[in-house]
């Protein structure tokens, strides 16, 4: 593609936004505010909505009739995980050209105001990746969170990075820009974890390649509207994914 070996933003690369939705009616419109607000030239945002009972889809589809023609709306008929929409979402937005593709979650827990740094870090260190991390210099978590959670996430990037050898200070994070480029080495259409381990098979299969991985400090707050969706079932696939990926038939 022409864009995405360029050695920057002159060329605007078409950047899409992928954000998968449940029950997030009140966070979207804010969401789709701030990141239009950006001014970054050939910003597409396109919504993957679950089949949200709160009307999530509805008003992504408003969104969508707004005449700057800035929204996409992917509907799926069913909640069958993160991973999975964002696995759709990001094949839909290559196969429409883009050139970055962007993941963000929808409750406004990921600052948009770090996307324009991560866009230009992206290209400036020729990277394939940059997350925006809370575990490097700069770094932070939201200071409403108890420290049990706290805790718990520190562990959790320690325990992936002790079995899979990573090097990557944030493992689990869910804001990140991608090459176009990288996501098709990676063969991210093949990818089949969901929840953190999500992220965790995508930064695996990443790292196999000797791709290169750029983390950026973000302050990481607490979802303003809604539920968080973090269950049990969640937390323990994510337990046994790094071993999964480890042993598995992983990272084609």
């Amino acid at each position: 593609m022409g864009h995405e070996d360029s050695a920057g933003a002159k060329d605007s690369p078409k950047i899409v936004v992928v954000v998968p939705t449940y029950n997030e009616r009140d966070n979207l419109p804010v969401l789709v505010d701030l990141l239009t607000g950006l001014g970054l030239p050939g910003l597409r945002i396109l919504v993957v909505d679950d089949n949200s009972p709160d009307g999530t889809g509805a008003v992504a589809d408003e969104l969508a009739a707004d005449p700057a023609g800035v929204v996409e709306v992917l509907h799926r008929k069913e909640k069958d995980g993160l991973g999975r929409a964002y696995v759709a979402g990001m094949t839909r937005a290559l196969d429409g050209g883009a050139d970055v593709v962007v993941q963000m979650d929808a409750d406004l827990s990921h600052p948009a105001s770090r996307l324009p740094v991560m866009i230009e870090t992206l290209f400036a260190e020729d990277a394939a990746v940059v997350i925006g991390s809370r575990y490097v210099a700069g770094g932070s978590l939201a200071t409403e969170w108890p420290w049990h959670r706290k805790a718990l996430s520190a562990w959790a990037n320690f325990y992936v990075n002790a079995i899979l050898r990573l090097r990557v200070r944030d493992a689990t994070a869910g804001f990140k820009a991608w090459r176009a480029s990288a996501l098709k080495a990676i063969d991210v259409s093949s990818v089949r974890s969901n929840g953190y381990s999500f992220q965790v098979e995508m930064n695996h299969r990443t790292v196999r390649r000797r791709l290169k991985i750029v983390e950026v400090p973000i302050r990481f707050e607490e979802r303003v509207a809604g539920q968080s969706k973090l269950g049990l079932g969640v937390q323990i696939e994510s337990a046994l994914a790094p071993w999964k990926l480890l042993f598995g038939k992983n990272g084609r």
